[in-house]
């Protein structure tokens, strides 16, 4: 079940209200733990800013992103005319997801085949509420950070800054590894390569985090479930790589 992430927490399903503000995209990734903490904690600041929105819940599927990426058109054809299919059921204004391969095929594959949505990065989203004032941020501890910009956020969709200054905004010190912004490196995590087990002489994901110490950072800051898992990996565990959610949270009145 695609929902099971959310048991106790209360979060509403288009199913339920039918309509909302924003639809939550969850994305592919759910079962893996951290995704899975972005997303609470996302459901936490969307009710500290008071948003109407709601998820799909079991009605939600894989997006085809993955298969088209590999070359199956058949299969990403049909995962996305049945997810249009769903969509057309409810009313909402906009979809707004912490994964950026999801985002990219919803904001630019589906309208080819009549799904044509406003879909939204968390960041962007979330840098709305904080300009706005929905969402208060404390002044924390200058923390110093470097951001990784993912692939399918910064390249394809050129959404580069929203990130920046939502970390900015608490005080935080963002420290650029060589390659950011369009330039950025991939963390390995694009293109079906987790699935494909392409050898090499290194990892992509180790050249990566290569990068980011560079800079001297004490956190490796993503804003993408494959970037987490890939840089969580190269880094040989999660401490030192954070979602922008996380670090949200601890300057957030919630």
């Amino acid at each position: 079940m695609r929902d099971w992430w959310a048991n106790g927490l209360g979060v509403p399903k288009m199913s339920e209200v039918q309509a909302t503000d924003v639809l939550l995209w969850c994305g592919d990734l759910i079962h893996d733990d951290r995704a899975r903490a972005t997303l609470t904690g996302l459901v936490t600041l969307l009710r500290a800013a008071k948003v109407d929105f709601a998820v799909l819940g079991a009605e939600e599927t894989d997006t085809g992103d993955l298969a088209r990426r590999l070359g199956d058109e058949v299969t990403f054809q049909r995962l996305a005319r049945g997810n249009i299919e769903t969509l057309r059921g409810y009313t909402f204004n906009r979809i707004v997801t912490p994964d950026p391969h999801v985002m990219h095929c919803l904001r630019n594959e589906y309208p080819a085949l009549g799904g044509d949505y406003e879909v939204l990065h968390h960041s962007a989203y979330l840098l709305e509420l904080v300009e706005t004032g929905a969402l208060r941020l404390n002044p924390g501890a200058a923390r110093r950070v470097t951001y990784h910009d993912p692939c399918y956020l910064a390249r394809y969709n050129s959404e580069t800054e929203a990130p920046r200054q939502l970390l900015r905004a608490p005080g935080a010190d963002v420290l650029e590894m060589e390659h950011h912004g369009r330039n950025t490196r991939c963390c390995g995590g694009g293109g079906g390569a987790p699935v494909s087990d392409i050898p090499g002489e290194r990892r992509v994901a180790d050249m990566r985090f290569e990068d980011a110490n560079q800079t001297g950072a004490d956190t490796v800051v993503v804003g993408c479930p494959n970037c987490m898992s890939m840089l969580s990996g190269a880094a040989g565990g999660a401490d030192r790589v954070a979602d922008l959610v996380e670090l949200l949270l601890d300057a957030c009145e919630v």
